[in-house]
């Protein structure tokens, strides 16, 4: 969660260490802190001397511009340095906690993103050897164990390694010491490490993002694997001290897809930017005339999927509920029985799972933690694991038996929006394509095509006419306490998401139910003062819907309703409607769901809260 970024080359490491900094500070902005490695040199031709190099190392608890603030008197001619953004799992936020941290001679300073778990049996152990802590992380615990292997003719390299022999947990480290300052040693295991590999200078970051700018040659650090990184090399082996040959790849990512673009948050940009990321989530996958879709990277795994005895869909968050809308297309089209389990939950129990079993794993960031353990569960018990995942080159991406790529291109906004509607758009195709193997017909199979094509067309008109609307309802609610919202059918788990945005980033109180269920406990918080949104629009379950609102008006409770463009009955039970385009009903919340990430974002927005870095929030959960 936490964002690593070092640099080693000709340049200067300070700007392009804080730039990358500022690119992935949606990973994590309590605390921002840098080392530098500053050579001593004999003359002006810089000309390396024998003597010792200089660490320097500034932090501070707070974000990133604040650090650069401290900085400004730190050495400027500094070609090595790593730098970290922290979220704050052990110690809270504050100056001390911030990274680096250094071991008990101070020649070494690490940054880290992940946890030891068994740091306080390794710190106990070393204060009785004379160590002395400052901090309250297992990162300076980690710290001080590769500074007892460092040295007696151990290099920087071999103390990480046997040191991480040590540590159980999760880890993406990298590590610097004044004693080898012309190397950067990094490792992973469950957090993500990428090294660029630039002309004379090479860089590591938790995320291709942060180096983009500055190459688009890259190599990924697999689970167990460290590295050794100079100027003008990469050399990589296992924790098990056996050499590895790593492939370079070439990465995608656009400069202007992790840049604002005129918006005024991240969030906002990519909510507007749906229209064209469900398209690219169709793009070559659709076959019109027949009905019928094809998804490469299932291609090899088709007669298991068309005779999987039961398919698990496992993930965390808001993938969870792209899940849930998951299950009841494939049970809709592929007659195929679906269990939705939270990834979280899944990994810490006995789950029956057999050979017959497919597991789809649905993370954004291919990386969440407990989405990556339940798949290796999964995977271990005989299961086919197929991953639904944004990032390329990204762990589930790679470790998955195959899968499906979203292609919502980066999302920078720590509240998932863009990639919600194609991780439903990815279960529509891959819905249709099994109901295609077995009994759905051209004509329907060609039906469901046109109204998928039709989607981006209708989420522009969404946010065309809807924005109005929903800013004079903020205006009006932004000093609510609570919110309920409600919803039947392909559009319960829309209010479940509706809620999950709201708390997100406005710190709103709001929960999300199926509307039958308000009766069974619920139905006792509604009084004039309850904002109560339900998803209404003309569908299977429109009649069983509008009893419930009924039951809502009877209570006084104040009605935001999402409604049909056609629908002329609702302005007569609604305080305020919201309208979006018809379509067939498993395709609704695509739709549904928009205006209520618009209503998250102006709430927030008008509540003065933070919208792309809420608070306590993090982009990618790589540590349980």
């Amino acid at each position: 969660m936490c964002g690593i970024v070092g640099y080693i080359g000709h340049r200067e490491a300070t700007p392009i260490i804080l730039a990358g900094l500022k690119r992935l500070e949606y990973r994590g902005y309590d605390s921002a802190g840098i080392a530098l490695i500053e050579r001593h040199h004999t003359n002006g031709n810089h000309v390396p001397s024998t003597n010792s190099a200089t660490l320097s190392i500034r932090k501070c608890k707070g974000k990133v511009n604040q650090l650069e603030d401290l900085i400004r008197n730190m050495p400027k001619t500094s070609m090595l340095g790593i730098g970290h953004t922290r979220w704050a799992t052990h110690g809270a936020p504050s100056d001390i906690n911030s990274h680096p941290h250094t071991d008990q001679t101070g020649r070494i300073a690490i940054i880290h993103n992940g946890i030891i778990e068994n740091y306080s049996a390794i710190k106990e152990t070393l204060v009785e050897r004379g160590h002395h802590f400052e901090s309250e992380t297992d990162t300076e615990v980690l710290a001080h164990l590769i500074g007892e292997f460092y040295g007696d003719g151990r290099n920087l390299t071999e103390a990480v390694r046997l040191a991480l022999n040590e540590v159980i947990g999760a880890y993406g480290v990298a590590v610097v010491s004044k004693d080898s300052p012309d190397e950067i040693v990094c490792a992973r295991k469950g957090s993500p490490i990428v090294i660029g590999v630039g002309d004379n200078e090479n860089f590591i970051a938790s995320d291709a993002a942060a180096i983009v700018s500055y190459t688009r040659n890259v190599i990924y650090l697999s689970d167990n694997e460290i590295a050794t990184i100079t100027r003008d090399s990469v050399k990589t082996r296992t924790i098990g001290d056996v050499e590895v040959t790593k492939d370079v790849e070439a990465i995608t990512i656009k400069l202007e897809e992790i840049e604002k673009g005129g918006y005024e948050h991240f969030m906002l940009k990519e909510i507007h930017e749906q229209p064209s990321t469900v398209r690219d989530a169709m793009r070559g996958r659709v076959i019109e005339e027949e009905g019928s879709i094809v998804l490469g990277g299932l291609r090899n795994h088709l007669p298991r999927l068309r005779n999987a005895k039961r398919i698990l869909i496992t993930a965390c968050g808001t993938s969870y509920h792209a899940a849930l809308i998951g299950k009841y297309m494939l049970e809709q089209l592929a007659q195929i029985p679906v269990d939705v389990e939270y990834a979280s939950e899944f990994r810490y129990r006995n789950p029956v799972v057999t050979e017959g079993d497919v597991m789809f794993v649905i993370s954004q960031s291919g990386e969440t933690a407990d989405t990556l353990a339940a798949m290796r569960e999964a995977k271990r018990k005989g299961a086919l694991a197929l991953g639904i995942v944004n990032v390329v080159g990204s762990t589930i991406a790679r470790e998955s038996d195959g899968g499906v790529y979203i292609h919502a291109g980066p999302e920078i906004g720590v509240a998932s929006t863009k990639a919600f509607t194609s991780q439903v758009t990815v279960f529509a195709l891959l819905s249709i394509m099994l109901g295609r193997m077995k009994s759905l017909s051209v004509v329907d199979g060609k039906e469901l095509i046109r109204a998928l094509l039709a989607l981006p067309g209708q989420i522009n008109q969404i946010l065309e006419s809807s924005e109005p609307v929903i800013q004079e309802i903020v205006k009006e609610f932004k000093d609510a306490d609570h919110f309920l919202y409600l919803g039947r059918g392909y559009n319960y788990p829309v209010a479940l998401e509706g809620a999950l945005k709201l708390k997100e980033i406005s710190y709103i109180h709001a929960e999300g139910y199926p509307a039958a269920e308000m009766k069974h406990g619920p139905i006792a918080l509604i009084d004039n003062d309850m904002p109560v949104v339900v998803i209404a629009p003309h569908d299977d379950v429109y009649e069983k819907v509008l009893s419930n609102i009924q039951e809502v008006r009877a209570r006084g409770g104040r009605l935001i309703i999402i409604a049909s463009d056609s629908d002329k009955r609702i302005e007569k039970l609604a305080e305020k409607v919201i309208r979006i385009p018809e379509t067939i009903s498993m395709l609704l919340p695509i739709l549904s769901v928009i205006p209520l990430q618009l209503l998250s974002y102006y709430m927030a927005r008008e509540r003065g809260a933070n919208v792309d870095q809420p608070r306590n929030l993090a982009k990618s959960v790589t540590v349980e």
